[in-house]
């Protein structure tokens, strides 16, 4: 299960100063992925989005056109969606017999929201 903070980019960059200052240690999850809010998380997260990291664990299309087949979007859309879910690591794209295939790098992702 992937861990992701969640941290306001004004606030990510006072902690990188203090850290570079000497003032603190990094914090043990310094280089993880991290969004700047719930919201943005949320957004990547459509229920579009989960249906396709869905199709990548359950169907393992063996290319992103077979996976926009699966999924009834076209190919650009997919291929744009999976470059926003690789920047985010919920997937991966490896080159396999010269196709491109996504496949997910996490199973399960759970958001816990502490108000």
């Amino acid at each position: 299960m992937g861990k992701y903070k969640i941290q306001k980019l004004s606030s990510l960059r006072e902690e990188m100063k203090a850290v570079a200052r000497g003032e603190k240690k990094a914090p043990a999850d310094a280089g993880k992925l991290s969004f700047n809010s719930v919201e943005a998380l949320l957004r990547l997260l459509t229920p579009e989005n989960r249906a396709l990291l869905a199709l990548l664990r359950n169907n393992k299309p063996g290319s992103l056109a077979e996976l926009a087949k699966l999924s009834g979007r076209a190919a650009p859309n997919v291929t744009r969606t999976i470059g926003k879910l690789v920047d985010a690591g919920l997937v991966e794209v490896k080159v396999v017999k010269h196709r491109k295939v996504a496949v997910p790098v996490v199973k399960r992702l759970t958001i816990e929201i502490d108000p």
